[in-house]
């Protein structure tokens, strides 16, 4: 029976259909990718015994440091007091940042138990300084171990993961916080309806976004949770940014669906509530299968960019200086209307503009660096104030009254490595916009059609380059963005990908009588003269726009925005 060997912590009453156990009893498995088939379909799913000796077959195989605590280290530890009963008024060390053990399905007595594990865990793990997730791992691990020592030589395990580039818990603030930041962009990107709601309900979407561990490992029942597990032990951490994305794509169909057009806007932490209550209660409209079906339809391009936001993500934050935990500021962009002063956008496009940007920036403030009302129509005096600075915001307003503009990555100073030929850089964190007549954004194709990264490297330094900037259809032949090892562009820089760079990698570009955005296709998502007086827009191939105005216009006015460091002040 798995009550016998492996439900030493369950209440049985609490677990449903799982108490009733079925399907296969054996798993002769051996490979990683049967493993991951296995898992996705839910193989050892009605089989606690099964599930809980593949628990331990996965995690005895994950790479650990060559010390490691195991069951043997926990029994000497606890020596006799393991004979005694566990007590919960023990208190749990600071870094799981006062998230308790969730129950689940395990007895009360069990929860103590957990408190035992996880303080032992803290006195083998000086390093770990910030890590929220760890009882609701430990939780759930219990539900599947022999006795304390097996749960704890599991966590240890997790914990102790050295494999390149496989992470499975946040261990430092630094971490943690980098990981917010990032499912923040990953929200912006690939689940762009939930997070208009998000802004448009709650003052602090940072705010919101900092839960979303909790929702995973802490909020979801726990017949979904042991779903996830099967697939995190297995794949690793990838998964609770799918499984997030998905709980946010159901949320906003459920609030959508119940309350079209009464989105005013609450208090973050009543945000927060709604969505926890939410996912506490998904189990009456979302089965555990439906929940991962969603969570692996969403096209995410690749580990790989989920690795380079979170690098670019912890890099920003350390040069902020913020790398211990601190007293959480309201990071959303809280514009004062008597000191922000724009002449073509109100302090509310500005913050939702300010919804778009990486994740990153969100600590900084919008600084004017160009307005042709203050420093004329030249474009040389544009590059001379805008260079130095990355990323920065274009802002047009035109003679009709319309209002576009794009956010681009890099410093315009990159446009110097062509030489005399126009050559296009920048990285797929650009995008264009308008805002009037009506608010859209167009982001880099690749990102909705993955599909489109081909097997054709990106062109390098050295292909041949089109002489004409006057001419925008003659940008198909521009060089490509190319930057020597050890100077990469933040986040999908368009050498880390192999792209058709012949068509959805053309970014920016700029020469002595022309700024372009975007190319490819037939035309250019933004065409600007020397002059900074006419432009024209069309579709491009690098963000699949419709033009963003009246194909020809005529320029009222022009600003050029950097972003100002806040916590520098």
């Amino acid at each position: 029976m798995a009550e016998d060997e492996y439900g030493t912590f369950v209440d049985w009453s609490q677990m449903g259909d799982l108490a009733t156990s079925s399907g296969p009893t054996k798993l002769d498995c051996k490979e990683l990718k049967e493993f991951k088939q296995m898992a996705r379909q839910g193989y050892w799913a009605k089989n606690h015994k099964l599930r809980a000796q593949v628990y331990q077959q996965l995690i005895k195989s994950i790479p650990c440091r060559t010390v490691t605590p195991d069951a043997e280290v926990y029994r000497d530890i606890i020596g006799d007091a393991a004979a005694k009963k566990p007590s919960s008024h023990i208190p749990l060390p600071e870094f799981v940042d006062g998230n308790p053990v969730p129950r689940y399905c395990l007895k009360a007595e069990a929860v103590a138990s957990a408190h035992r594990i996880i303080n032992c865990v803290a006195g083998q793990f000086p390093d770990i300084s910030h890590c929220p997730s760890l009882p609701a791992l430990t939780a759930l691990l219990l539900h599947f171990s022999k006795d304390e020592a097996q749960c704890f030589e599991h966590v240890s395990r997790i914990l102790a993961c050295n494999e390149p580039g496989k992470r499975l818990l946040d261990q430092t603030f630094l971490a943690y916080e980098s990981s917010c930041m990032t499912f923040g962009d990953l929200a912006n990107k690939y689940c762009t309806a939930a997070h208009k709601l998000i802004v448009a309900t709650a003052q602090d979407v940072v705010d919101v976004y900092a839960d979303w561990q909790r929702w995973v490992l802490g909020d979801l029942p726990f017949a979904h949770m042991v779903r996830v597990l099967d697939v995190y032990l297995v794949e690793g951490y990838k998964v609770l940014y799918r499984v997030a994305i998905a709980l946010l794509k159901f949320y906003r169909k459920h609030k959508t669906g119940g309350q079209a057009g009464q989105n005013q806007q609450l208090d973050s932490g009543k945000t927060r509530s709604d969505i926890q209550a939410f996912i506490k209660g998904i189990g009456s409209i979302v089965t555990p299968e439906k929940l991962l079906e969603k969570s692996f339809s969403i096209r995410l391009i690749s580990r790989k960019e989920i690795t380079l936001l979170q690098v670019t993500n912890e890099k920003s934050l350390q040069q902020k200086g913020i790398t211990v935990k601190q007293k959480r500021r309201n990071v959303q962009l809280a514009l004062d209307p008597d000191t922000f002063t724009s002449e073509i956008v109100s302090a509310k496009e500005m913050h939702d503009i300010w919804s778009w940007i990486p994740e990153r920036f969100a600590l900084c403030q919008p600084e004017l660096l160009f307005t042709t009302s203050t420093h004329g129509c030249s474009l040389s005096r544009f590059y001379s104030h805008c260079e130095g600075h990355e990323p920065t915001l274009l802002l047009i307003r035109t003679t009709d009254g319309d209002v576009c503009g794009a956010f681009l990555s890099s410093d315009w100073e990159e446009r110097k490595r062509g030489g005399n030929k126009l050559s296009y850089f920048g990285t797929g964190e650009c995008f264009v916009f308008r805002l009037k007549p009506e608010m859209e954004r167009y982001e880099w194709v690749v990102i909705r059609h993955p599909e489109l990264a081909s097997a054709v490297r990106p062109a390098g330094p050295d292909d041949p380059a089109a002489a004409a900037a006057a001419d925008p259809s003659a940008d198909q032949n521009l060089p490509q963005p190319d930057k020597p090892p050890g100077e990469l562009s933040p986040f999908l820089a368009t050498h880390h990908f192999n792209l058709n760079s012949k068509n959805t990698s053309m970014f920016m570009a700029g020469s002595f009588d022309s700024i372009i955005v975007g190319g490819g296709g037939d035309g250019n998502a933004l065409f600007i003269d020397a002059e900074l007086n006419h432009g024209h827009t069309g579709r491009c191939a690098t963000f699949d726009n419709p033009p963003l105005c009246k194909e020809s216009f005529q320029i009222s006015l022009l600003e050029a925005w950097g972003f100002q460091d806040a916590m520098a002040h």
